[in-house]
C-alpha cells in the first residue's frame, strides 16, 4: 500500500512537471542600424557588446529590430549556436531593416516561418499604405522545444515612427494574422512599438474585451520589473523617459517568471540607443 501511494505521488509529479514547458528567455531588441555618422556608437563598436547581452542571458528567442543584413549576419557569426529567421523590408530578401527572430536552435526547432508587410497588401514585398513613412514588417516562426516537443509561435516587428493611423492599422492587422496563423496556439510576440503604454495602439493590442488580445508580459511577471521602465535611451546617459515603447507580449497559457529592461553600460557607453527587454516564461 506504502509503495502504491508512493506511484500515485510520482505519477502525479510527473504530470505537474510534464505540464510545462522548459525555461525560455526572450529578448526584445531594436539594435539600432549600422549607421556610420553614429562615430563611437556606430555598430562596429557596439556589435561584440550587443551579443554578449544575449550570450549572458542565456536568450532562446531574440527579436532584433533595425537589423540590416550585414548586421544580422555578424550576429549569426557572434551567436554561434544561433540561426534566424526573416527577411529585408524592402524586397523581401535582403534589402532594407529585418524584423529578424533568432534563436537557439540546440533548444528549439524551426518549422516554418514567413513575413507580412504591414499594409493593405501584406503579401506584396515592399508595400506600404496608410499614413506611414516607411515600409514595415512582421517576421513570424513556428517553433518546437526540442525537449518538450511543445509547439508555440513568434511574432516580431517595428511599427511605424510617424504615421498615427499606420500604428493603429498595424495593430489590428497584427491581432487579425496572429490569429489566422497561430489559431489558439501560444504566441509571444516581439518588437518596437514606437507607442507608450496609453497610446492607441497598445490600447487596441491588449483591450480586455477583445477575445483576441495580447498581454503585456510585465503586467504577469511573478516578480518585479527589474531595471528602467522606459526602453529608448537615444545615446544618452539614460532612458529618456519613464515609458516603454519596446515590449514583449503574450497570447495563451504562459506563465512569467521574470521581466526585466536591461540598462547595462560599458565605460558609459550602451549596445543601442534602446535597451533590450527580456522574459523569463514557460509553456503551461
Amino acid at each position: 500500500m506504502f509503495r502504491s501511494a508512493l506511484s500515485v505521488i510520482f505519477f502525479c509529479l510527473l504530470i505537474a512537471v510534464c505540464s510545462y514547458g522548459q525555461q525560455l528567455n526572450v529578448m526584445s531588441f531594436n539594435i539600432r542600424y549600422s549607421t556610420a555618422s553614429d562615430s563611437l556608437n556606430a555598430w562596429s563598436y557596439r556589435k561584440e557588446k550587443a551579443a554578449s547581452q544575449v550570450l549572458f542571458h542565456q536568450v532562446h528567442i531574440l527579436g532584433v529590430q533595425e537589423a540590416l543584413y550585414e548586421q544580422m549576419t555578424d550576429l549569426k557569426t557572434l551567436l554561434k549556436k544561433y540561426d534566424y529567421a526573416g527577411v529585408g523590408r524592402d524586397d523581401g530578401k535582403t534589402k532594407g531593416e529585418f524584423s529578424g527572430i533568432f534563436y537557439d536552435t540546440s533548444v528549439l526547432k524551426l518549422l516554418k516561418s514567413s513575413t507580412f508587410w504591414l499594409s493593405l497588401t501584406p503579401d506584396v514585398p515592399g508595400s506600404k499604405s496608410w499614413d506611414a513613412a516607411i515600409t514595415r514588417i512582421v517576421t513570424w516562426g513556428q517553433f518546437k522545444e526540442r525537449k518538450s516537443g511543445k509547439i508555440f509561435f513568434v511574432f516580431n516587428t517595428h511599427f511605424d515612427h510617424i504615421g498615427k493611423q499606420a500604428r493603429k492599422e498595424s495593430a489590428l492587422l497584427l491581432k487579425q494574422k496572429i490569429k489566422v496563423i497561430a489559431g489558439n496556439i501560444p504566441t509571444i510576440i516581439t518588437g518596437d512599438f514606437n507607442s507608450k503604454p496609453f497610446d492607441e495602439p497598445i490600447v487596441v493590442l491588449t483591450e480586455k474585451s477583445d477575445a483576441e488580445r495580447l498581454t503585456d508580459s510585465k503586467e504577469i511577471s511573478e516578480t518585479n520589473h527589474y531595471g528602467p521602465t522606459g526602453t529608448f535611451n537615444g545615446f544618452k546617459s539614460k532612458e529618456i523617459d519613464a515609458y516603454p515603447i519596446d515590449y514583449i507580449f503574450l497570447k495563451g497559457k504562459w506563465k512569467v517568471f521574470q521581466h526585466a529592461t536591461l540598462s547595462q553600460t560599458w565605460e558609459g557607453r550602451f549596445s543601442s540607443d534602446h535597451f533590450p527587454v527580456f522574459v523569463r516564461i514557460s509553456l503551461n
